[in-house]
């Protein structure tokens, strides 16, 4: 295995890590990365189903006494069941919608040109909301009822869309609708767990034929970075969303955008 290699699958793991969870949008960095650096992983899409479940195992972590009390309370009436309800219904509409068009999603639009776009219409719809959102109704990740998690879902399937982000797309969408930002934040985590890993086994399953782990050096440097750095990225943005907001992602979004616009045109 080439230095080069492993260090190319240290800087995907690294951006993986750092936007899995950030409303900046995970894929479209890792489309424009892949493309900026020419990135070649083993075939069948192995490198980016391994990175994306290590920033998944990092949530797992933090929230490793919260699934667990789910798991157990789940079958019986009380504040877990109602919980896990919520969770999947917001769920739901990216399932259907994901399994329904995630072929033709990802022939069409998986390009740097659409990244970009969506980065700073994202960035722009950020800072506008931020500004005029209305006062938080919602402050505890329990108080999100039926409707406002279904809602949330919908918004989560936009994130279909690379450059949208799902974490954004989440987020934005219950702040619209009355979540405090940290709890708008912890839900959009909790809520990546069931999504992520369902994607991550659907894109398993549908390229079965051509997944291949003969290239551990990079999987395991991926994975290992994108564990590490997820899990102390989440952590973080637990500790200050809350005073610095999201309006700073925003202008990250359109400044990349408006960069990579330029760079991609003078190529």
């Amino acid at each position: 295995m080439h230095l080069a290699s492993l260090f190319s699958a240290l800087l995907m793991g690294l951006v993986e890590g750092l936007t899995e969870f950030l409303p900046i949008s995970s894929t479209g960095h890792l489309i424009l990365l892949g493309e900026l650096i020419g990135f070649q992983g083993p075939p069948g899409k192995t490198f980016e189903i391994s990175i994306q479940l290590g920033a998944i195992l990092a949530v797992v972590m933090i929230y490793r006494e919260l699934i667990l009390d789910l798991l157990r309370g789940m079958w019986a009436p009380g504040r877990e069941r109602f919980y896990v309800i919520n969770l999947m219904l917001a769920f739901l509409p990216a399932a259907v919608i994901g399994a329904t068009l995630h072929k033709t999603i990802t022939e069409i639009l998986f390009n740097p040109w659409v990244v970009c776009v969506a980065l700073i219409l994202g960035g722009i719809a950020i800072i506008a909301i931020e500004r005029a959102r209305p006062e938080p109704s919602i402050r505890s990740v329990p108080e999100i009822g039926p409707l406002a998690a279904l809602l949330i879902g919908f918004g989560q399937a936009l994130a279909m869309i690379p450059g949208t982000s799902r974490s954004g797309a989440t987020i934005i969408t219950a702040l619209v609708i009355g979540v405090e930002r940290r709890t708008a934040a912890e839900f959009s985590f909790v809520l990546a767990i069931p999504t992520m890993l369902a994607a991550t086994v659907y894109s398993l399953w549908k390229a079965r034929a051509e997944v291949d782990f003969s290239a551990f050096g990079q999987i395991g440097v991926g994975f290992l970075t994108a564990f590490v750095v997820a899990f102390f990225t989440v952590r973080a943005v637990l500790a200050v969303i809350g005073r610095i907001g999201f309006t700073p992602f925003g202008w990250y979004r359109i400044g990349l955008g408006l960069l990579m616009l330029t760079v991609l045109a003078l190529r």
